[in-house]
Formats: structure tokens, C-alpha cells, sequence
């Protein structure tokens, strides 16, 4: 890992568990404990900080997804562990966090856009279709509007409009909207299995 890559993990974890309201250029600086050369040299301003942790932050997730993967050849486990790592990262995070970069930074918020048009919709579909082709979901799914509903569901669980972070634990929502869902879409073979890894969640 290189120093840059250091100080992004380091950037992330602060942003996750305090949120961004209260952080400036001089807080990361002493929070972080770098020099305000080092700042300058690697961010032009706090809009690309932010855009760049996102970055790095996706980006960590995808190879998160893959060591998973390597450890786990059931399709609807493998999107159960994808479902689990987002319900963690969620969990993991200040609950203002997205409505925060939503308002404050939309470069960074349109990355959160683009990989979930990209990267999470196909990932969402290939599983989908592999868990059908396994027995382990319904063969009368419609996958590409399931990829789909799956999605919305996702965008509707992070909109501070639809469910307020004062109001509503995200963590909670999303186990509710999403997980239960699942569980719906699977034939019964697949429900044994979603039961037991719905059991280890709790």
C-alpha cells in the first residue's frame, strides 16, 4: 500500500465515523497528521478529497467482492455476502454521511451514481442469473426488472427524503427493504439458505 492509499483509508475511516459537516482542509491536516505540502500534493481542494476517498472507497469494495467470492461458490450466498458487506459499510458510517456528500459534493455523489449504474447492476444481474441457472432462485424471475427493483430499493433506502436519518436506522431499513426481499425471490432450496444467513445476522 502506498502512502496515498494510506492516507485515503485513514481519510475514509475518519469521514465514516464523523461525517464531513465539521471537517476542513486544516482538520484533515491535523487529523490525519500530514503536512499541509503533502495536502496540496495530493488533493486540490476538499471537493477532490472527498471525490477521490469515494474513489478509493469503491474501488476497495469491488476487491472486497472478489476475496469473498473466492470463498464462496453458492450465487445467492455470494449476494447475500454483497448484501452483508453493504449492510456493514452502512452501519459503519455517521447516517447524515450521504445526504452530506448528496448536498455538498456532487462529483463525488455522481461516482456513487456511476457505479451503481455500472458495476452494481451487472454484478446484481450476473449473480441473479447464476442463482437461477442453480436452482437457488426462482426460474420465473424476471431478471434484468429484479436487477432493477433491486437497485431502486437501494436509492430509496439512502434518500433522506424517503426515510430521514433522525428518524430511521439505515441499518434497519435496509435489512427490511432488502434482505427480506430476497428471501422472496428464492425457491426452497434457496430459502434454507437465505434463513441461515439471515440467522448469522442477528
Amino acid at each position: 500500500m502506498t502512502f496515498k492509499q494510506t492516507v485515503l483509508q485513514e481519510l475514509l475511516h475518519l469521514i465514516r465515523q464523523e461525517g464531513l459537516a465539521h471537517l476542513d482542509e486544516q482538520k484533515i491536516i491535523d487529523r490525519v497528521d500530514i503536512s499541509s505540502a503533502t495536502f496540496r500534493e495530493f488533493f486540490n481542494d476538499m471537493n477532490d478529497l472527498v471525490t477521490q476517498v469515494v474513489q478509493y472507497d469503491l474501488e476497495s469494495r469491488k476487491e472486497e467482492h472478489e476475496r469473498l467470492f473466492q470463498q464462496e461458490a453458492s450465487p445467492l450466498r455470494r449476494l447475500l455476502l454483497v448484501v452483508q458487506l453493504g449492510l456493514k459499510t452502512i452501519q459503519e458510517a455517521q447516517p447524515t454521511l450521504l445526504q452530506e456528500i448528496q448536498e455538498q459534493y456532487p462529483a463525488a455523489w455522481n461516482l456513487y451514481w456511476r457505479h451503481s449504474n455500472d458495476y452494481s447492476a451487472h454484478l446484481l444481474y450476473d449473480l441473479l442469473n447464476a442463482g437461477v441457472l442453480q436452482k437457488e432462485l426462482r426460474q420465473d424471475l424476471n431478471i434484468q426488472l429484479v436487477t432493477k427493483i433491486m437497485l431502486e430499493q437501494l436509492s430509496m433506502i439512502v434518500n433522506p427524503v424517503t426515510f430521514p436519518p433522525e428518524r430511521f436506522n439505515v441499518a434497519e431499513v435496509f435489512r427490511s427493504v432488502f434482505l427480506y426481499y430476497i428471501r422472496g425471490i428464492c425457491t426452497d432450496e434457496g430459502v434454507k439458505k437465505a434463513e441461515q444467513f439471515f440467522a448469522s445476522l442477528k
